[in-house]
């Protein structure tokens, strides 16, 4: 297990000590029998997720949030993921993708992440199971330059349904733009926007680019080791969109447990599998920590905001405070 490791004093990065991991590892779950929802409501599952699958209740979610490894090379932890070929890994994901459908309720939304080489195979088999609404493209703005291709940027999440009765709440989910060019009426005031001290801010409606995320780095209180991790920001979007207060999100892939953590803020239930036992604990730590701030960065007031403007906008105006 790979603990707390010494950081220059700025960075805020989750770790863990062995006093933490000690105290956490309790809490943590393995399935060996037919569990109920209340069982693992609010849990950590530490386990293979297809060893934990047959023993997961029927029809007990009501958001399932996917972030399966990638088709790439890649360690986590001890465990290592080798790029295979396109069919093999879309052979692999309907392995499993065929056992969570038992898992939700009617209503249920489904998202599920990708990267654009597999992208096409993941939309082949989400439709065998779901109802595929949409594709949402995520600016991912860390990564390195290619010397002789377009950067890779961008991640995909596709939107999936168990039915046509869904929950879609769109109020929930808009983004607050600055104004470009900001129109005023006859009287001089603002023409559906708002002035503010820190410039002219609109409530838009949600598209399926998304250009607001911020990868998580080393100065934000949610990073951690894990090499792929999602941004509280982002999970947010999805969970408001597609879930009610009270209602159950499950990810079979919690990694440092985001999913989990996010729903936790925003008043969900929540459950999660994950195989290392390092990521569980930090999901563990995360979630405690979540009982002290309930903050999401980007998410203030009921609304997201752009990237790097929501102190901008909080900002007083000149001579007023």
């Amino acid at each position: 297990m790979r603990l707390e490791k010494n950081r220059a004093g700025r960075n805020r990065t989750i770790g863990l000590t062995k006093r933490e991991a000690d105290a956490l590892r309790p809490r943590l779950l393995t399935l060996d029998k037919k569990a109920a929802p209340e069982d693992i409501a609010g849990r950590i599952i530490n386990q293979d997720l297809a060893a934990a699958l047959p023993f997961l209740p029927d029809a007990f979610v009501d958001l399932l949030f996917i972030d399966p490894p990638y088709n790439l090379d890649k360690k986590y932890n001890s465990l290592k993921f080798k790029k295979s070929a396109l069919d093999d890994y879309a052979a692999w994901m309907e392995s499993w993708m065929s056992g969570l459908s038992r898992l939700l309720k009617p209503t249920a939304s489904i998202y599920i992440c990708s990267e654009w080489q597999t992208s096409t195979a993941v939309h082949l088999v989400a439709r065998k199971f779901f109802k595929v609404r949409n594709r949402i493209t995520w600016e991912r703005e860390k990564g390195r330059g290619a010397a002789a291709n377009w950067k890779n940027c961008a991640e995909d999440i596709w939107f999936c349904t168990v039915s046509d009765r869904y929950t879609f709440d769109l109020d929930a989910v808009k983004l607050k733009r600055r104004v470009i060019a900001p129109y005023t009426g006859g009287d001089g005031e603002p023409k559906d926007w708002e002035r503010t001290g820190g410039g002219g801010f609109r409530l838009t409606h949600p598209s399926n680019i998304w250009n607001d995320i911020t990868v998580p780095f080393w100065s934000m209180p949610e990073n951690t080791d894990h090499p792929t991790q999602k941004p509280e920001k982002l999970l947010a979007k999805l969970i408001l969109a597609s879930s009610k207060p009270g209602d159950v999100v499950f990810d079979p892939f919690a990694g440092a447990g985001t999913s989990c953590v996010t729903a936790k803020k925003l008043g969900r239930r929540f459950a999660g599998v994950e195989i290392d036992e390092t990521f569980c604990l930090l999901a563990e730590k995360r979630l405690a920590l979540a009982d002290k701030d309930s903050s999401i960065q980007g998410y203030s007031d009921g609304v997201f905001w752009e990237r790097n403007t929501l102190q901008q906008q909080k900002r007083p105006p000149r001579g007023k405070g």
